[in-house]
C-alpha cells in the first residue's frame, strides 16, 4: 500500500525510520516534582553599610546656631504735661496723681474727691463738650480700689481727647456727670447695671439692660460666665435654668 511504502522507504542517510531514536518530547507537568534543595530557603546575602565619611583630623566643628534675640520691649507710658496740667497741679497739688500718654492717648488719673471739679474744668476751661463714653474696669485683688472708672472727653474744636481716670473702692459712689453732659444719664446706668457702682445725684439711676430684679452684676470679675438669676427665670419665665 502506498502509505506503507512510504513508512519502510529508507531513508536519505540509509537508515530505516525505525532505526532513528526517537525525539524526545517533553510535556510540561502542572505540578513539577521539586528536589529537596528547592524547599530550602536561600540565605540572603547582607548589604554592607554604607560607612559614613570620615572626618579629618582636625577639622572644626559646625559652628552653634546663635541665640534668639530677646523680645523688644512694648511701648510704655510717657509723661504728658501742658499749661492747663501745670495749672490743674498747682490747685489740686497730690489730687493729680498721674498725667501720662500712652500710645498717643492721653490721660490724667486724678482722685475720687476731685473728679467732677476736673470733668467740669476741661468741658469750661478747655472746650472737651462731648463725653464719648464712660465705663469701668473691675480689679478683684487689688486692695483697696477694685474699680477704674473713666471718662473719655472730646474737643470738636481741637480735634482731639483725653481720658480722665479714678479709682474708688467697691460700695464707694461718685458724683453725677449728668449735669456737665446730659449723654452722661445712660453712660452711668449702664455702668451700674454691668459694675454695680452707683452715681450721686443721678436722676433715675436703674437698670438699663437687665431687668430690675437681676441679681448680680455682669462684668465683674468674679460673677461667673455661666452665673444668673435663677430665681428671676422661674418665676418670671417659668422654666428651669438651663445653666
Amino acid at each position: 500500500m502506498p502509505d506503507e511504502s512510504k513508512l519502510n522507504s529508507a531513508s536519505p542517510d540509509g537508515t530505516k525510520p525505525a532505526d532513528k531514536p526517537a525525539a524526545e518530547t517533553k510535556v510540561s507537568s502542572p505540578n513539577p516534582p521539586q528536589s529537596s534543595s528547592s524547599s530550602e530557603a536561600k540565605p540572603v546575602a547582607a548589604v554592607p553599610a554604607t560607612p559614613k565619611p570620615a572626618v579629618p583630623a582636625g577639622a572644626a566643628a559646625a559652628p552653634a546656631k546663635p541665640p534668639v534675640p530677646p523680645k523688644p520691649a512694648g511701648p510704655t507710658p510717657q509723661p504728658w504735661d501742658n499749661g492747663f496740667i501745670q495749672r490743674l497741679k498747682k490747685v489740686y497739688g497730690s489730687g493729680i496723681r498721674e498725667s501720662s500718654t500712652y500710645l498717643g492717648q492721653n490721660y490724667l488719673v486724678v482722685d475720687a474727691s476731685i473728679v467732677s471739679e476736673i470733668l467740669s474744668a476741661y468741658r469750661d476751661d478747655e472746650g472737651f463738650d462731648y463725653l464719648v463714653d464712660l465705663t469701668a474696669v473691675h480689679y478683684p485683688k487689688r486692695e483697696g480700689t477694685q474699680f477704674d472708672v473713666i471718662y473719655i472727653l472730646y474737643s470738636f474744636t481741637k480735634n482731639t481727647r483725653v481720658r480722665i481716670k479714678t479709682q474708688i473702692a467697691d460700695g464707694a459712689t461718685l458724683p453725677s456727670a449728668v449735669e456737665t453732659w446730659p449723654t452722661a444719664n445712660w453712660l452711668e446706668r449702664e455702668v451700674f447695671d454691668m459694675f454695680g457702682i452707683k452715681f450721686d445725684g443721678h436722676p433715675d439711676l436703674k437698670r438699663i439692660l437687665l431687668p430690675d430684679g437681676w441679681q448680680g452684676y455682669p462684668l465683674r470679675k468674679d460673677y461667673g460666665i455661666l452665673q444668673q438669676d435663677k430665681a428671676w427665670v422661674q418665676e418670671n419665665l417659668g422654666i428651669e435654668s438651663a445653666q
